[in-house]
């Protein structure tokens, strides 16, 4: 069945949706934008709409959405190995571990080489101790982490355990970085990205960043959010 033939009663009863997030987007927009198009087509006030992982504005790429009984589903989906493929850019470092804030910090590159590049990854493999980035959306004492770092505060974040199925890079346009990674529930990219910059005794961040899958989901069959609307028969009019 097509988008365009469900019914308000299929939405409700639960519908998982796959959407490719634009860049600059960021997730909290995507879900309203399908929830508006919902609300609309079927002039209804109320809807269930969710996410299964949030990805930064910065980011592109695969989300889910679930509707009505099917938000329930959430917590299985958000526990999914995922994948990404995008950018580590060397040389660099930022506050926040991506573009969002500007560089703070240059360092050597012309010690690194493909082996060495490639040597480091290993460490990279398996459960592994990450900190988060202290621009991100966690939470520390009611307060979200990026608040604290925006008003300029110290804030103190322990590091959690994930693990990363797999990391692949491709150093062949150093010194920007072309990856793959499969990874756990719960791993910052961008923590990664700058964590693989002091393995190799320099500097990094994440200059791109695109989710490809969330366990057997992919985003090669994944909508466009104005695509979705298109297909509900649904005008920004």
């Amino acid at each position: 069945m097509s988008l365009g033939q469900l019914s308000l009663e299929d939405f409700m009863e639960g519908q998982v949706l796959l959407i490719d997030k634009p860049l600059q987007w960021s997730s909290y927009q995507a879900v309203n934008s399908i929830k508006w198009a919902i609300k609309k087509k079927f002039n209804i006030k109320k809807i269930k709409v969710g996410h299964a992982g949030t990805l930064d504005p910065l980011a592109t790429g695969l989300l889910i959405i679930c509707t009505g009984k099917f938000t329930k589903k959430i917590a299985e989906f958000q526990g999914q190995q995922k994948t990404y493929t995008g950018t580590i850019s060397l040389g660099h470092t930022t506050p926040s571990y991506d573009l969002e804030t500007d560089f703070d910090g240059n360092f050597r590159i012309d010690h690194i080489s493909p082996e060495i590049i490639q040597k480091n990854i290993s460490q990279f493999i398996g459960d592994i101790q990450q900190q988060p980035p202290v621009f991100s959306a966690l939470k520390k004492e009611g307060k979200r982490l990026y608040e604290y770092a925006r008003a300029g505060e110290a804030v103190e974040i322990s590091k959690r355990k994930v693990h990363i199925h797999h990391f692949h890079i491709d150093p062949s346009d150093f010194p920007d970085l072309h990856f793959n990674v499969g990874c756990s529930k719960g791993t910052y990219i961008r923590s990664l990205a700058h964590d693989f910059g002091i393995a190799l005794e320099s500097g990094a961040h994440l200059s791109a960043l695109r989710r490809t899958k969330i366990g057997d989901f992919d985003v090669s069959n994944a909508l466009e959010a104005s695509t979705f609307k298109n297909m509900l028969g649904v005008s920004d009019d």
